[in-house]
């Protein structure tokens, strides 16, 4: 089991006398004490930053993103401040964990400074342990793009990006509210080119009044950049959004299937596997960060509105920090962050890993359902017979996986999970 050291680390106050633990270690030491739950390990440890802001809030967005707005745009130094105060606060919590991968996500991150980055990442390693080959990823958009800022991005320790081009049409980015062209898409993957070697490429379809052809030729124009991996997303009128108030006519279930079938042709002609339901890679170059999700890995989240998951021996507790960054900074000034922090009841533990886990395409080892949740696999067992007689799952001694049938209707079989 990995230790967990409650007192004496870095971040502790040194005015704070050596018996009386700061409160996050008194949370660790609680956590520490016998649960519900017998882990015999605890799972791999990824880090996410989120970073809120951005130029324009786009129409279909229900990310924790905001407008940077008037002169100064957004407060950086006070936000660099708060994560680096955030991370200290939570070392009790994962201390002796290794961090395999990163992700800095937003909002816009590639708003940010190079001398803003280049902070945010020297507080990350003298804080954190890295794994001398932990993956770096950096969202940036291509309204954002200057190859010497990016240059300096890479220096910094970025070693992966993840471009929000969405389309490289000029009147589907323009549907969708973006700040860039097609011509600046295409210019941002250039960079992206010539300054990494890793980066992964989003694009959405089934957009407004989109057609067949038009959606081809997006995926055709993103492959023929050969990037490492592509993410293609169904576009989806979100609550709460611009869309949802104001739907625009967008193709119907028959086109977007049509489209889903297309791009699976098209990928996988080009040498990209079909891992995760919207994921596409070349061999050897799947998400890593967004993998140890999928396994129910862990991962502590810092800044505003950022998730937490997070195991220990007897239990698994998630947290929510402060989702306004107004309230985030206001909140680091009185020296806490966390919003929300439960327990992950037996009961939920199963749903939550299946629901995660049922999402890629060659699914699980059988083994990983106890190791990630402490739980027997007898839990589900009702479950999986059920889904399994629906010919919706695939099951022997080693893997769990879902079918053909299963990945086409991935909602059904997810929700057999859900106990009553």
């Amino acid at each position: 089991m990995i230790p967990i050291k409650p007192i004496g680390m870095p971040g502790q106050a040194k005015s704070q006398p050596a018996d009386k633990p700061s409160a996050a270690a008194q949370a660790a030491l609680a956590y520490l004490q016998p649960g519900a739950l017998s882990l015999s390990a605890l799972p791999p440890l990824s880090l996410y930053i989120h970073f809120p802001w951005c130029v324009k809030k786009c129409p279909y967005c229900d990310f924790n993103s905001h407008e940077a707005k008037g002169d100064g745009g957004f407060p950086e130094e006070e936000y660099l401040a708060a994560l680096r105060a955030d991370l200290e606060a939570a070392l009790p919590l994962i201390w002796g964990r290794k961090i395999y991968t990163i992700f800095i996500g937003g909002g816009t991150p590639s708003l940010m400074s190079a001398a803003g980055l280049d902070r945010l990442m020297s507080d990350v390693r003298s804080l954190l342990p890295l794994d001398g080959a932990a993956e770096i990823t950096m969202e940036a958009n291509p309204g954002t793009f200057e190859a010497e800022k990016f240059k300096s991005y890479r220096q910094s320790g970025i070693n992966r990006l993840s471009i929000g081009i969405q389309s490289f049409n000029a009147r589907h980015l323009q549907a969708l509210g973006r700040i860039h062209d097609d011509g600046e898409a295409r210019r941002a993957v250039e960079i992206a080119h010539s300054t990494f070697d890793n980066f992964n490429l989003d694009l959405m379809y089934a957009l407004p009044s989109q057609t067949l052809e038009e959606a081809r030729q997006d995926v055709a124009t993103a492959i023929g950049f050969a990037p490492p991996h592509l993410s293609l997303y169904h576009l989806t009128l979100e609550p709460n959004t611009y869309f949802a108030k104001y739907p625009p006519v967008v193709p119907d279930d028959d086109a977007s299937a049509e489209m889903q079938d297309m791009i699976s042709a098209q990928t996988g002609a080009a040498g990209y596997g079909h891992y995760e339901v919207s994921a596409y890679a070349q061999p050897g170059r799947q998400a890593r960060h967004n993998l140890n999700y999928w396994q129910f890995g862990d991962y502590l989240g810092i800044g505003a509105g950022a998730h937490s998951k997070l195991s220990f021996p007897h239990r698994v507790i998630r947290q929510m920090r402060y989702k306004q960054p107004k309230a985030y900074l206001e909140h680091s000034r009185l020296g806490n962050v966390v919003q929300e922090e439960v327990e992950i009841g037996r009961d939920d533990l199963g749903f939550e890993f299946m629901l995660n886990a049922l999402r890629l395409n060659n699914g699980f080892e059988v083994n990983q359902f106890s190791e990630r949740t402490g739980l027997a696999l007898n839990v589900i067992e009702k479950s999986l017979n059920q889904a399994e007689a629906k010919g919706l799952l695939y099951r022997d001694h080693k893997i769990i996986r879902p079918t053909e049938l299963g990945r086409r209707f991935l909602n059904d079989l997810q929700q057999m999970f859900l106990l009553d």
